[in-house]
């Protein structure tokens, strides 16, 4: 079993959901990036996936968006992260996923970056603008690491698509709404219906994100289609630039 479903399983039979806090790297700023990874493992967290700069993010909402040019501006990019995760290897309880797009892991190299990915520690790769169809090479790649690639489903996507990641390994990344990243007062209604339809297919453990910023919003979701971990990013990059704690954050979900 990959290690992003062990600790996911770990935290169903605590009776918990599992907390994946998402950071774009660089974010607050170079210097606090990586005590703030710390400070979310020590408080929590999971999994962490961390985001890679680009300057096209065409998944990400403004706040992700905005994190992610500030990144860019102080030079922050996926072969810096990677040597930083590189020297931090081992220190790190939580889970460790890359999430990325497709042009600056294909720059990179699909054999280079599973093999410096591995070299860091990092466990899972998601990217949003990479289809199925074309997700082979990169799979490839990532299994001689042993490295998983974390599907991303919605509620455009049907059962039968669905299927076609029934075999993969870690998580499945359920979005919760047909658009860009963004914390949101209340989640769409159409969440339960996916997630049902989600729980159908998937024998992997089941996160929700896209639009989360506090706990409460679980609770309208009936419990035969709650997720197994929770995924939280715009939220996160808000209370972190408005000078706030991870450890602050980190204590609503706790």
């Amino acid at each position: 079993m990959n290690i992003l479903e062990q600790k996911i399983r770990a935290a169903v039979a605590q009776k918990r959901t599992a907390l994946i806090p998402f950071l774009t790297a660089g974010f607050p700023d170079r210097s606090s990036f990586w005590p703030t990874c710390m400070e979310l493992d020590e408080n929590g967290a999971d999994i962490i996936e961390i985001g890679i700069p680009f300057s096209d993010p065409v998944a990400d909402g403004p706040v992700v968006e905005q994190a992610s040019r500030q990144a860019l501006s102080e030079g922050v990019n996926l072969r810096d992260t990677l040597d930083e995760l590189r020297q931090r290897r081992g220190l790190f309880k939580a889970g460790i996923v890359l999430m990325g797009y497709a042009n600056p892991f294909l720059q990179y190299g699909y054999t280079r970056l599973a093999q410096d990915a591995a070299a860091g520690g990092v466990h899972g790769l998601i990217v949003p603008d990479l289809p199925y169809e074309e997700s082979g090479p990169l799979c490839e790649a990532l299994h001689k690491a042993d490295i998983v690639l974390i599907p991303l489903v919605g509620p455009n996507t049907d059962t039968a698509r669905m299927r076609l990641y029934a075999k993969g390994e870690g998580y499945v990344y359920v979005v919760s709404v047909m658009g860009v990243t963004g914390a949101r007062d209340r989640l769409p209604v159409q969440v339960v219906e996916t997630m049902k339809r989600a729980r159908s297919v998937f024998s992997q453990p089941l996160a929700l994100g896209f639009g989360l910023r506090d706990p409460t919003q679980l609770a309208a979701i009936p419990v035969e289609a709650r997720p197994d971990a929770v995924v939280f990013g715009s939220a996160l990059l808000s209370h972190l630039g408005e000078g706030g704690t991870a450890t602050e954050f980190m204590s609503r979900w706790r």
